[in-house]
């Protein structure tokens, strides 16, 4: 059997990058350097995702700079010295986004690309558990690198019709839809279920790495026109597609790996590594996917994609918005330049790292993803209304509160579409059927989505007449993310005081 897998192992399935390392180390690529593999794969390909997301926001208060100084009363750029240096139309914006109507013209921009991704976000999921994961992902990425570019492509070719820059973005947000989905499925393939929030925690670190190179990348590329800051990223995501192509195994047996070659040694108790996907069940179960509806059955499923909806709503506000908003506010009495903006709003994400990480590591010594995930929520409140009331004291303290909010807001949003959806996507009413976690991520993240939509969309209009309104919506979209999870809290709870009771108990016996 052992040597059959090796054949197999070292036919020409094989993918081109896995013999090509093979060929350099010598010998056989390990199960260990295959998850290694897999992570730093799937890691960089949904980290250019967002990269190529996260341009929109840096580049707005460049396409409307002026209608929003005039509201507010300031000059966006007070620097002569800088006028001269961007002597092409940077200053004047960008028809037709320099308009009155430009900041709710930049919003349904957003709500058209998030809408689309949303609405795809459930068919690549139903995809995505009947075809090849690792081609459906490289056409989603090449295709989001070729129609990001393609926005870019606007400012040469000096074009200022509004549904151009509309249809480009429903476009790229179909192609958008195809990675997460795709990305977590593979990765559940290789993983087990022991630390799986930590890990899962610390991989969806992409998500803020992502958004931080994005927003370094569009911001350094202004200079030369704001064109480069949408094509930079889309060709580095087109290359990444095709590195996606040559290397990424799918799974253990598309790699012709043996689970007896890795299986580490088994622990009793707790301790013991569950596959994640991979079961022992006859060859005529594993066919079957889970269908959508029987996935929406699933326990859990709901409460969390429910409150996935406003965890998102909040942090795609602020994923689009915010360094439009700190660039329009004065920090110790002066206006940051856009590219200054987009550098410090970089803060935000980096505390989204450490509260992905957090909350992935604080619900597996819990055992309790919805205790984790409400808590972060609740926490969430007070931290928007610090960075409200208090951020434009000093640059010091914009940034510090940026870093907390950000901490709170993208902990449970980290947790919900990773560990969470694993967890629900083998969960034991699924009686082994391995063939659903693509189906049901879709499903917690595709409807968190639809919130994705609507938070910027509403902010498009509602930050014309007050951002205290803005963050009134925030802070009330975070409170109802957490009592979506109030009855799977109460259920958490319950159970451990009922673990505590029973430990109790041998003890007891043990004495008598």
């Amino acid at each position: 059997m052992g040597s059959a897998a090796e054949e197999r192992g070292s036919s020409s399935n094989k993918l081109i990058g896995i013999r090509f390392l093979e060929y350099v180390k010598g010998s056989p690529v390990s199960h260990k350097t295959h998850q290694a593999i897999v992570l730093i794969v799937t890691f960089l390909a949904y980290a250019s995702y967002h990269a190529t997301r996260k341009t929109t926001s840096i580049v707005k208060s460049v396409l409307d700079p002026q209608s929003s100084s005039t509201n507010l009363g300031f000059n966006f750029f007070p620097s002569s010295t800088r006028v001269t240096k961007l002597s092409w139309k940077l200053g004047d914006g960008w028809a037709p986004f320099n308009g009155s109507d430009g900041t709710s013209l930049l919003g349904q921009l957003d709500v058209a690309f998030l809408a689309v991704y949303a609405f795809g976000m459930y068919f690549s999921g139903h995809f995505g558990d009947r075809c090849n994961l690792r081609i459906f992902l490289t056409i989603g990425m090449v295709g989001t690198g070729v129609f990001t570019s393609l926005f870019g492509v606007g400012f040469w070719g000096n074009n200022h019709n509004f549904y151009y820059y509309l249809v480009i973005q429903m476009i790229a947000g179909l192609f958008q839809s195809t990675g997460w989905p795709s990305v977590v499925a593979v990765l559940g393939n290789w993983f087990g279920k022991r630390k799986r929030g930590l890990i899962m925690g610390i991989w969806n670190a992409h998500t803020s790495v992502g958004n931080i190179a994005g927003s370094l990348i569009a911001s350094a590329m202004l200079g030369y026109g704001w064109g480069w800051s949408f094509v930079v990223p889309g060709l580095i995501m087109s290359f990444l597609g095709l590195v996606v192509f040559l290397i990424l195994p799918v799974s253990p047996e598309s790699a012709g790996v043996e689970e007896d070659d890795y299986s580490c040694p088994k622990k009793s108790g707790d301790d013991v590594t569950e596959s994640l996907l991979r079961q022992e069940t006859p060859a005529e179960e594993k066919e079957k996917a889970v269908g959508f509806i029987e996935a929406w059955r699933i326990p859990g499923v709901a409460p969390f994609a429910f409150c996935l909806f406003f965890a998102k709503l909040v942090a795609y506000t602020f994923l689009y918005w915010l360094p439009f908003y700190v660039s329009h506010t004065a920090i110790d009495g002066k206006f940051l330049s856009s590219e200054t903006s987009g550098s410090l709003s970089t803060l935000f994400d980096v505390g989204g790292v450490l509260g992905g990480i957090l909350a992935g590591h604080i619900s597996d010594r819990l055992n309790a993803r919805a205790i984790t995930a409400a808590s972060f929520m609740y926490c969430a409140i007070p931290a928007l209304f610090f960075y409200r009331s208090y951020g434009h004291i000093s640059l010091v303290v914009n940034g510090t509160l940026m870093f907390v909010t950000g901490m709170f807001v993208n902990g449970p949003y980290a947790l919900i579409t990773t560990a969470v959806s694993a967890d629900l996507g083998t969960h034991k009413s699924l009686k082994g059927n391995s063939r659903a976690l693509a189906t049901v991520t879709a499903i917690i993240d595709g409807t968190g989505s639809i919130g994705a939509a609507i938070g910027p969309l509403l902010t498009g209009y509602i930050s014309a007449k007050s951002w205290s309104a803005v963050f009134t919506m925030l802070m009330g979209s975070a409170l109802i993310a957490g009592l979506f999870l109030t009855k799977l809290v109460v259920s958490e709870v319950a159970t451990k005081i009922e673990e505590s009771r029973s430990n109790r108990t041998p003890e007891c016996s043990l004495d008598v």
